[in-house]
């Protein structure tokens, strides 16, 4: 191994002292995950164009570092930051949020994204096309990169897209005989050498004379489908399919992607959110399978909450929700970072209390008056279920004849959101996943740990609203329950009572998963949270040989080869 200052002092060179972090403060909002994992880093590398990228990666190879590759380090399950610290090797996270073009190409109907690109800035560029990214819900509110939603075998709430895929990419992997190497599988000529591919990628200077023809997909062309066959003992979407591991696609961070060539989606002429309320499970259980199995048009989204996530969203969520509603989403990645910063003077100035952002969040959210329409608050009142579903363009009037008629005999009943209600209702959903953070920060000397699970249940389950074995339930200070309810995915967050073992707990809550045949993670990366099952495992290790890139992630080895 190299010296560790020759190493930082050659990739200074390529990209300037500014660019490259080694403080320890500094290095720790990209270093610890958002809400899991952290560990000791050598350096974090900001390059500014692809072909400083390619140069640093040399040098961290030749160096004998190993890499992990990082956006906007937005994950749950600390995929793209170190857990730990038993690496054998040095670590340097190269974080590529500086490199963010986006092409568009195709008049509209592709892209080509870099690796720092955002869902947000791609939603905005896509409008005067008319068109959508495959993602315009929940990671485009919290900064997520495009990159990282394909890498990570991200779902996406929107049921008849699935989850994130392209078998178009550059990215760099070192092989079996110990070499860096660029593959350009984006069907587009850019030229021979790595130099020539990247500098022609950066510039933009490629035109349609230059696409080759292929059969190789943008996106996942079958979910519409899988999701509607309700009668199949399998999950509709997981983190381990193998039919959706491909290049860099669920690759999470085993090789370094220079770019994604991915395909958009028509936007609908028009949409209503319909908010569903009723007491009974089994009601919700027999409107999916209704729409999935009889309704023409398939609905843009599906999004269950139980009561007490509502109610724990509304009082630990609310500065988040505000934040996103006056000031857009493109501020949000910033406030994660200022809380991070927050924390770090905390830890330093000995009167301040731990998780010091929270506390001052939340204590000036106290100010602000009830931020949620007062129909959302009724049916609050009024039903322990609670289910937001958007329609779109035919699929409205569909739904609403249904509706009506679904609800004459039964306790339930649902309202059409106006446009003011209908993002606040989504916006009220997505916010419900810092609830329990905020929860532990706030009460951490008097409960345990926190435990958040991300299940896929078979598509023809019934009993997908979770009731646990007594011997368990006594073990949980509280559970929060949210998902998308048309995909059978649900996170189930859990906040453990003091002194319990979550290792163990864990161990049997997932017993019963695999006992009804679920899946787990659904839609988040295994990260350093989860084992990644042998499909997944066996798949980074024939695209990283070495184990250059995120060692350790699925609780796999951290040690060069594997060993």
């Amino acid at each position: 191994m190299k010296n560790n200052s020759k190493t930082i002092h050659d990739i200074k060179l390529i990209i300037g002292d500014k660019y490259v972090i080694t403080n320890k403060w500094a290095k720790q909002p990209f270093s610890e995950g958002w809400r899991y994992g952290g560990g000791e880093v050598l350096a974090v590398v900001k390059p500014g164009k692809l072909l400083e990228l390619w140069k640093v990666l040399n040098i961290c190879h030749d160096a004998d570092t190993c890499v992990i590759m990082q956006a906007a380090n937005t994950g749950l399950t600390g995929g793209s930051t170190p857990y730990g610290s038993d690496y054998d090797r040095s670590i340097i996270i190269i974080n590529t949020l500086r490199i963010n073009s986006i092409h568009v190409i195709k008049e509209g109907n592709q892209i080509v994204a870099q690796p720092g690109s955002s869902l947000y800035d791609l939603e905005n560029k896509l409008k005067q096309y008319n068109k959508e990214p495959h993602s315009v819900i929940g990671s485009t509110s919290i900064g997520a990169s495009i990159v990282g939603g394909v890498c990570n075998n991200s779902g996406g709430s929107l049921v008849h897209r699935g989850p994130a895929y392209t078998e178009f990419a550059i990215y760099a992997r070192v092989n079996h005989n110990d070499k860096l190497e660029l593959i350009n599988e984006l069907g587009i000529n850019l030229g021979t050498e790595p130099e020539e591919i990247l500098d022609n990628l950066e510039k933009n200077n490629y035109d349609s004379s230059n696409f080759t023809k292929s059969n190789k997909l943008g996106s996942d062309n079958k979910y519409g489908e899988i999701v509607r066959e309700i009668d199949e003992n399998s999950p509709a979407r997981y983190n381990s399919d193998k039919r959706l591991l491909y290049g860099a696609s669920g690759s999470a961070g085993k090789v370094a992607v220079f770019a994604l060539r991915l395909d958009t989606y028509e936007a609908p002429n028009k949409s209503k959110v319909f908010y569903v309320g009723s007491n009974d499970p089994n009601d919700f259980s027999k409107i999916r399978r209704d729409i999935l199995k009889n309704f023409k048009e398939l609905p843009r989204l599906g999004d269950y909450m139980h009561r007490d996530c509502y109610d724990a969203a509304k009082k630990y969520s609310k500065d988040t929700f505000i934040v996103i509603e006056k000031l857009g989403t493109n501020f949000l990645p910033y406030l994660f970072e200022f809380k991070r910063i927050i924390d770090i003077i905390a830890k330093k100035v000995k009167f301040l209390p731990e998780k010091f952002s929270d506390k001052l969040m939340q204590f000036l959210s106290n100010f602000w008056p009830n931020h949620l329409p007062k129909k959302m608050e009724s049916f609050r009142n009024s039903y322990t279920h609670h289910w937001i579903i958007e329609m779109t363009n035919d699929g409205i009037d569909e739904a609403e004849s249904y509706f009506k008629d679904f609800f004459k005999d039964k306790e339930g009943d649902f309202f059409i959101c106006n446009s003011h209600e209908g993002k606040k209702a989504m916006l009220h959903r997505y916010v419900s996943a810092s609830a329990i953070g905020r929860y532990q920060a706030l009460n951490k000397k008097n409960i345990g740990d926190m435990m958040s699970l991300d299940i896929a249940f078979p598509r023809n389950e019934k009993n997908w609203l979770e009731t646990l074995p007594k011997e368990i339930d006594d073990q949980l200070e509280l559970k929060f329950y949210y998902g998308h309810l048309f995909c059978h995915v649900f996170h189930h967050n859990y906040i453990l009572k003091k002194g319990v073992d979550g290792k163990k707990l864990k161990e049997k809550l997932l017993k019963i998963y695999d006992d009804m045949g679920a899946e787990y993670p659904a839609e988040h990366n295994v990260g350093h949270e989860y084992l990644a099952k042998p499909i997944l495992s066996n798949f980074y290790k024939k695209l990283d040989p070495t184990n250059f890139f995120n060692p350790g992630v699925g609780q796999t080895s951290k040690n060069k080869y594997w060993k």
